[in-house]
């Protein structure tokens, strides 16, 4: 995956990558464990950032002027 400029993205990425098995075991069996579910902790509260963005270029914009 190519990096990018928010360090808010590549941290995901880099989770991601990490638990993907663990990712995947979840949509196929419905099971988590520990790792999956701290994850998935971690992005919730990022995505419902997202929920009434319309342009998210300019959000992560002004998201990463305002928290260097």
């Amino acid at each position: 995956m190519s990096q990018s400029k928010f360090n808010c993205f590549n941290s995901i990425v880099r989770k991601m990558s990490i638990h993907d098995q663990s990712i995947l075991n979840y949509f196929d069996h419905g099971s988590i464990n520990a790792s999956a579910a701290s994850l998935i902790t971690k992005v919730k509260p990022f995505r419902a950032q997202y929920r009434t963005v319309r342009n998210i270029e300019f959000f992560l914009f002004k998201r990463s002027t305002l928290h260097i």
